[in-house]
């Protein structure tokens, strides 16, 4: 049989209900779907956590219990080695400053930190729209709230008159408080020894903890020696994204698919396996058959994927929060798998169909 006959056959097989097309569409759009979007919601909740801690800083660390170098501390953000550190770095070092008293409420004070540039930008990362201005003082969204104050507004205080360069959010989710009603004014890196440096990273490196303690020195007026603690203690400390995605119960979502697809396969060609033998009978060639036994299936189950690649696109698209193409890339690897395994069985069941079994099949029906 010529090419162009084998595709008429198949597209006439296909329009009059022969290949029952429409039954087997619906299948690998269902299993494709189910199985993808299972999968795309098992990253997404691991995306989810992963961002849930990374705004609640769990992912910072801090030096405490010595003497800082505040100009090493903020170089931290500058280190380019990538075979040595897996994430980008913020850092910065802080001092306690003294308690602020505002002029028009004198029976308030607030306490002051002083900070390197590197810091202020730390505590705004969560804000892609924030530029970090060391020119004034940052206060937190509550001294912002009681205040009055917003960007650029001049306060009062028993320290002169201050300028606010910006308003911060501190939430209380488990992270250290002290920035929680506190004014942060910046400091001079090389300003003299810092108390704490504070490092920002996402994945963290097992460095991390060595290049945070190369920037201190043991206070002579302390006992302590240097340690590296998690600013917010309210996660797990264990915690390991990379294991935790390698891990997924959904992992196996494509050697499910690839079943489901072995399974279709054979039930689209079995069910019409008469067929196949009487065509054989009538004088078709094996090669030709096997062509377009192929070529009903990439239609109904290639229709049938693409279908449900563009749910998972739009589901990834509107429901991820932050990587919508890594949660697409990992849903779709089920139901490409799917349109694989229903190409092979379809292939290999059909191969398997001879001439002399048309009788037997016809008996047997």
């Amino acid at each position: 049989m010529r090419l162009g006959s084998i595709i008429s056959e198949t597209l006439r097989n296909i329009a009059s209900g022969t290949a029952h097309a429409l039954a087997m569409f619906l299948a690998v759009l269902f299993a494709g779907t189910l199985l993808g979007g299972y999968e795309a919601m098992s990253v997404m909740r691991l995306e989810t956590e992963a961002a849930v801690r990374i705004r609640a800083f769990a992912d910072v660390k801090t030096v405490v219990g010595g003497n800082v170098d505040g100009l090493a501390c903020d170089r931290l953000s500058d280190h380019g080695n990538p075979s040595f550190i897996s994430g980008a770095m913020r850092s910065g070092a802080m001092r306690s400053g003294p308690q602020v008293v505002p002029l028009a409420t004198k029976g308030i004070e607030l306490s002051s930190y002083e900070v390197t540039a590197g810091m202020i930008r730390l505590i705004t990362a969560e804000d892609p729209q924030e530029v970090p201005d060391p020119s004034g003082v940052w206060v937190s969204s509550d001294v912002s709230h009681d205040f009055g104050l917003v960007k650029g507004s001049r306060m009062q205080t028993n320290h002169g008159t201050v300028t606010v360069a910006g308003v911060f959010d501190w939430p209380n989710d488990g992270r250290d408080m002290r920035f929680a009603y506190a004014m942060i004014a910046p400091a001079a890196s090389s300003g003299g020894v810092f108390q704490e440096c504070w490092a920002k990273q996402w994945p963290q490196s097992d460095q991390m903890d060595e290049l945070l303690l190369s920037t201190a020195t043991k206070n002579p007026k302390s006992e302590m020696r240097p340690g590296v603690t998690a600013l917010n203690k309210g996660f797990d400390a264990h915690y390991d994204a990379q294991k935790g995605y390698l891990t997924r119960v959904t992992r196996w979502m494509p050697y499910l698919g690839l079943a489901v697809g072995l399974l279709l396969g054979v039930i689209s060609v079995r069910r019409r396996r008469l067929e196949y033998a009487g065509a054989l009978h009538s004088g078709e060639s094996k090669g030709a058959q096997l062509l377009g036994i192929e070529l009903e299936s990439l239609i109904w189950a290639g229709v049938g994927t693409l279908a449900t690649c563009a749910l998972l696109s739009a589901y990834a698209l509107r429901m991820s929060q932050s990587d919508p193409l890594a949660v697409l890339l990992a849903a779709v690897r089920t139901p490409l798998v799917l349109l694989a395994g229903v190409l092979v069985s379809s292939l290999l069941t059909g191969s398997v169909i001879r001439q002399t079994q048309l009788f037997r099949y016809f008996k047997n029906r």
